[in-house]
């Protein structure tokens, strides 16, 4: 325990954001360098409890009061080993979790929890300007031969597990770069790219190969793929975007938020010299009230927007805790971003009726209107409160309501893989589909997901498929117990 009465001592601190009228002139990250001491004074709050029930908060089960332990004493490269030695990616966890293992905090039952993702991406970001972030190669290699589809965060995390393995491991990666929406959805602000650069440069070192601009099942046959290697393992996401079937869909203006982000971030990599879809100007309407969502709030700051308006058809949660939510469950309670604070407005209980267009087939304006929640056999249900209805001018609608599945690809057809009902490929408790040696994690197996969701399922998916190539294995399976009930 770093102290018995640091909890009492020191109240939580967030890191610092840098001021808006700075930030929003720049692509870079909000938050302000965080000295050390002070990292070092939240993790004192920690009570290092006989039953951390943030381990249980954390898919990866990560060693939280360990390394708040080490980071107080000022032993931060340990902390470093202790840290990687449950996730492959804490910089980027540290970034861009939505930190499930703070609500389990026990600090949480009355008080303010730990600062446990900040404290992890400080040790991360330690750990790199000391240069103790190495490449990590197979001392030996197996001589077998594993083709990962993917290189999002469950594709990463596979990679290098079973390189590590000593595997020799190939990424295919339909887009021109690595990184999968890591790369292209997650904004500049929010993850700046060359946090995963050097990550792909250490994973490059342990000799994981990375094969982009290809298409597996379009400018390869996954069969001929699959005759090639030993193991297959798909790690692709579920990109199949949530529409909106109002009248007015197809008017110009009108694109999912995904879309919006990619173009955004292409100029960011120098792709682009500006966007084809942009917000400078213009009257911006947002529907999903998501991270996703918020995503598309910054980006529209940062691009101009005149006025930013996010929509949200459930209603407003509480600024605390919701009681049908108690400790140590994930909370249902209001949370807001960064981009929150640089401005726009929020419209809880809404419901888009449809889209207005102008006389040159735009999107000039949406009607909406209040809808009430009920619950009918554990389903929500929404109805329009009529009378309610008014319009809304606007120059740009960005759809962020989420995704409901891998694409029904060639890929799936060629390797003749099951799906599930909820449309993603059916798996077994040990990652497997119904092909032999084909195997799956991440959003393709589980659906859309978190970043450490999908860390945790590419590290157990790797176990299971070194266990499949080699009859045993020695890699960590953090999910394991988890597995039967993911597959349902």
């Amino acid at each position: 325990m770093p102290d018995p009465r640091g909890f009492m001592t020191h109240d939580r601190r967030s890191p610092a954001r840098r001021p808006l009228e700075v930030r929003l002139r720049d692509w870079r990250e909000v938050y302000e360098p965080t000295p050390r001491e002070e990292t070092a004074a939240q993790a004192q709050r920690c009570m290092g409890c006989g039953t951390p029930f943030c381990h249980s908060g954390c898919p990866l089960g990560n060693l939280i009061p360990e390394w708040n332990d080490l980071v107080y004493r000022g032993d931060w490269r340990e902390a470093s080993e202790r840290l990687h030695a449950t996730n492959n990616f804490p910089d980027f966890t540290g970034r861009l979790c939505p930190a499930p293992c703070e609500p389990a905090c026990v600090l949480a039952i009355n008080d303010q929890p730990v600062t446990i993702e900040a404290i992890e991406k400080q040790i991360a970001d330690v750990a790199w300007s000391e240069g103790w972030v190495v490449p990590r190669p197979a001392q030996q290699r197996t001589g077998r031969r594993v083709a990962v589809i993917g290189s999002g965060p469950a594709g990463l995390a596979a990679a290098q597990q079973l390189a590590r393995a000593g595997h020799h491991v190939v990424v295919y990666e339909r887009a021109d770069r690595p990184g999968g929406l890591l790369r292209y959805g997650i904004p500049e602000f929010k993850l700046e790219k060359r946090v995963l650069e050097r990550r792909l440069a250490q994973m490059r070192s342990e000799g994981v190969a990375f094969e982009t601009g290809i298409e597996v099942g379009r400018d390869l046959h996954a069969g001929e793929l699959r005759s090639q290697v030993d193991a297959l393992v798909l790690a692709g996401g579920s990109t199949v975007p949530r529409d909106l079937p109002v009248p007015g869909r197809d008017l110009g203006g009108v694109h999912h938020a995904m879309e919006y982000l990619t173009l955004s971030n292409r100029v960011q990599e120098g792709d682009l010299t500006e966007s084809p879809i942009s917000a400078a100007g213009r009257r911006v309407v947002i529907i999903g009230g998501g991270d996703t969502g918020a995503d598309c709030l910054g980006t529209a700051h940062r691009q101009g927007a005149t006025a930013v308006l996010q929509l949200e058809i459930m209603p407003r949660p509480p600024e605390l805790r919701d009681p049908s939510t108690p400790w140590p469950l994930w909370p249902l309670q209001l949370r807001s971003s960064a981009a929150h604070e640089e401005g726009g407005e929020r419209l809880w209980s809404v419901s888009t009726q449809r889209f207005l267009g102008d006389a040159e087939g735009r999107v000039a304006a949406l009607e909406l209107a209040d809808c009430a929640l009920s619950v009918e056999g554990g389903r929500p249900r929404f109805e329009v409160v009529e009378g309610t209805e008014r319009r809304v001018p606007c120059d740009l609608v960005l759809l962020a309501l989420g995704f409901s599945g891998p694409e029904r690809s060639p890929l799936l057809e060629q390797l003749g893989v099951a799906l599930g009902p909820r449309g993603t490929v059916a798996r077994d408790d040990g990652w497997a589909t119904n092909q032999d040696g084909v195997f799956v994690c991440g959003d393709m197996g589980r659906g859309q997901s978190l970043i450490v969701w999908a860390i945790a399922e590419g590290r157990s998916c790797a176990a299971a498929v070194d266990r499949h190539l080699m009859g045993t294995t020695v890699l960590p399976a953090p999910l394991d117990r988890m597995a039967g009930a993911l597959a349902r």
